[in-house]
């Protein structure tokens, strides 16, 4: 990929990724086969902020761990919630974790897209 289409890539999804990943991102995509950044730039990344939304609104039935594709975490939270009632304790944690989870999974997609 050239250095504009980079550019272009990080300035409208930069956010969606942890921060400390940017600089290894850039250099992938500088040595990266047009055909392969091609794919990584067309994956559907989960926007961070939507994403902590959910988890406001419906993150104790585990909707939020769904969306990330923790599937396991968010039948657990789901379960907890719905047998004790102590998954709100669960829900108010991930309230400040979930950001960071989604970030990370989209950069484990990003990852899996370029062979990496």
């Amino acid at each position: 990929m050239d250095a504009n289409q980079i550019n272009i890539f990080l300035a409208s999804k930069g956010d969606y990724f942890p921060s400390e990943s940017i600089p290894m991102i850039r250099e992938r995509l500088e040595h990266l086969d047009p055909q392969y950044g091609l794919a990584a730039t067309s994956i559907d990344y989960l926007n961070p902020i939507v994403n902590l939304i959910v988890s406001i609104f419906v993150g104790e039935f585990g909707v939020d761990r769904f969306l990330i594709g923790q599937t396991g975490l968010g039948i657990g939270k789901l379960l907890l919630f719905l047998c004790c009632g102590s998954g709100l304790v669960w829900w108010i944690v991930d309230l400040f974790l979930i950001m960071g989870a989604t970030k990370q999974r989209n950069l484990e997609k990003f990852l899996m897209a370029v062979g990496g």
